[in-house]
């Protein structure tokens, strides 16, 4: 398709299916019009391409999500609570050489630090992970609209094709009737 046949085409297809000019299009708009004119498909998934693009430490926020949020960190943290409890309660309590006699201080300090660590290293894999939603939502948006607008174009030319067979029907239908109208004037005649 050359160049001023893609523009015009562009342009009605624009007119038929969003009932807007061209320059009142948006972006999302144009480029999916342009996408059905050129038969070729949107772009790949932007969150793929989002998450080849992580840095160092948004990997790292995204592994310390991963693991702070499962059943192994669950149960392997119960397992350390439980053992430092039991050292310091009943082991070394018995030869007084406890480090940390109840009510286990030095715990919780550990606890606190692991918890003003690990809250916002949390909060950053989960704003990233809203950021691929909002990314897949869009991409969403665009498949969706392309889809629409297929259909519609599928719509567009299943009416044309309909309409040239009801001319081609009512063409032949005349042809009949007109070949009636001779068989009609040659029997009177005979």
């Amino acid at each position: 398709m050359c160049n001023t046949e893609y523009s015009s085409d562009i342009r009605r297809r624009a007119g038929i299916f969003f009932q807007k000019e061209w320059n009142d299009l948006t972006e999302l708009e144009k480029r999916v019009l342009a996408s059905i004119v050129e038969k070729r498909r949107l772009s790949k998934n932007p969150v793929k391409i989002h998450e080849d693009e992580r840095t160092f430490g948004e990997r790292m926020a995204d592994r310390v999500a991963a693991l702070g949020g499962s059943w192994t960190f669950i149960t392997g943290f119960a397992v350390v609570l439980l053992f430092w409890v039991l050292l310091n309660s009943f082991i070394l309590a018995k030869s007084g050489a406890e480090f940390d006699p109840y009510p286990y201080i030095l715990l919780n300090l550990f606890l606190s630090m692991l918890a003003s660590i690990q809250a916002p290293i949390i909060m950053m894999s989960q704003n990233r992970q809203a950021a691929h939603d909002r990314l897949d939502a869009q991409h969403d948006y665009e498949v969706n609209l392309k889809a629409e607008l297929e259909i519609a174009n599928l719509h567009e030319k299943f009416d044309d094709l309909r309409e040239r067979v009801m001319e081609d029907l009512l063409s032949m239908q005349k042809e009949q009737m007109e070949i009636l109208g001779e068989i009609r004037t040659q029997t009177r005649k005979t």
